[in-house]
């Protein structure tokens, strides 16, 4: 799954690749490149589906992203809430965190979400043990992306009090441009 971002005419890509261990219930993925909202309601509805499909521990290879937005953040957090809750039932949830730069790993304190991970460091997923995921559905939409970033911030202002100084204007703007984009829909 590729998404372009371009920003001043320099366009930098996040890949996301998946492999699958069916036996073992473990799902890898590997994510290069800028993980920023342009690319999270893909992560978002891959996510999604492969916990629908029964699967309850992903490894996400952090070795080659270069960075994470607070979008990208609190999806992954609510992956890792709603594994360790899944965990907690039946011992099996978790998210690993893969060779975070120090930089993802000082933002994901920052908003207070390391619990939810384990972070560790090794050797990162080869790519020709993964398949590049193909969006099952059209390129996400403006109305998509600002829906997917107003919930992701959202949850990470719920499940850490600290972040609603941090993100409290953010949600407000999003929630502005959502209503502009549906009532410019209509």
């Amino acid at each position: 799954m590729t998404s372009n971002v371009c920003k001043n005419g320099n366009c930098q890509t996040s890949n996301l690749m998946v492999a699958v261990a069916e036996g073992a219930g473990t799902v890898f993925v590997k994510i290069s490149g800028r993980a920023t909202c342009e690319s999270g309601k893909n992560l978002k509805d891959l996510a999604n589906q492969l916990t629908q499909r029964g699967y309850q521990q992903f490894v996400l290879d952090l070795t080659d992203c270069l960075i994470m937005d607070s979008t990208i953040l609190g999806l992954v957090a609510g992956l890792g809430v709603k594994l360790a809750h899944s965990a907690a039932a039946d011992g099996a949830g978790c998210v690993q965190l893969l060779n975070p730069s120090p930089r993802i790993t000082d933002l994901l304190e920052n908003l207070g979400v390391t619990q939810f991970f384990k972070i560790t460091n090794g050797a990162p997923v080869q790519a020709n043990q993964c398949r590049t995921v193909t969006p099952s559905a059209p390129a996400a939409t403006r109305e998509e992306i600002a829906q997917t970033s107003l919930d992701a911030h959202k949850f990470l202002m719920e499940i850490n009090p600290d972040n609603v100084p941090k993100f409290k204007d953010v949600v407000r703007f999003l929630a502005e441009d959502l209503e502009r984009l549906r009532t410019h829909k209509q």
